[in-house]
């Protein structure tokens, strides 16, 4: 069973309660770079306290969501998830942080369908996921060769259409911007 199945319903979901998202990890890199197998989609979420039981309510029957683990998600800008009951496949609901960098990415973004004939579906632009990809990199330690990977992926498929200017300055406002050298220079650009 598709990923999509899990998708779809989610989305629809969402843009039924006017909740802006965009897809972003694996799945948004899969996009931008070397394509890799999930079980899991990521969106990045502008959920607020509102949404909460209207979300539950129209996934019930279909997804296990917990309505108290989404809203200690909104409360503290931090994930939740929603377990599509047929497939198994996660839809990891990440909220977006208030921070100026996370206003200004999650309004950013391209739309790309994941599957042929499939609709399209908003996903992270290429600099905003290789800036979250370098972000979770650092975060986790700096030792995760599958997020390092999807940074190389990126870069070495899109370097031509990336927008220097936005990487460079939210690479600098991150603290990632020796990551993104780094990166670079191991893609051989």
């Amino acid at each position: 069973m598709s990923v999509l199945a899990a998708l779809q319903p989610v989305v629809e979901a969402l843009e039924r309660l006017g909740v802006a998202y965009h897809i972003g990890g694996s799945v948004a890199s899969s996009v931008h770079g070397a394509p890799r197998a999930t079980n899991d989609v990521d969106l990045v979420v502008d959920l607020r306290p509102e949404h909460v039981d209207p979300l539950c309510s129209s996934l019930s029957g279909d997804f296990y969501a917990s309505a108290e683990l989404l809203r200690d998600a909104v409360t503290h800008a931090t994930c939740a998830n929603l377990i599509h009951l047929q497939s198994g496949y996660k839809v990891d609901l990440f909220v977006c942080r208030r921070d100026e960098y996370g206003r200004r990415s999650l309004a950013r973004f391209v739309d790309r369908g994941l599957e042929a004939g499939a609709r399209t579906f908003r996903v992270a632009t290429a600099e905003d996921i290789l800036l979250r990809k370098l972000e979770w990199y650092r975060d986790g330690g700096e030792v995760s060769d599958r997020q390092w990977s999807d940074v190389l992926g990126i870069l070495r498929l899109r370097r031509r259409d990336l927008d220097d200017a936005y990487l460079a300055h939210w690479a600098s406002h991150l603290r990632v911007d020796e990551l993104l050298a780094r990166a670079t220079c191991e893609a051989g650009l």
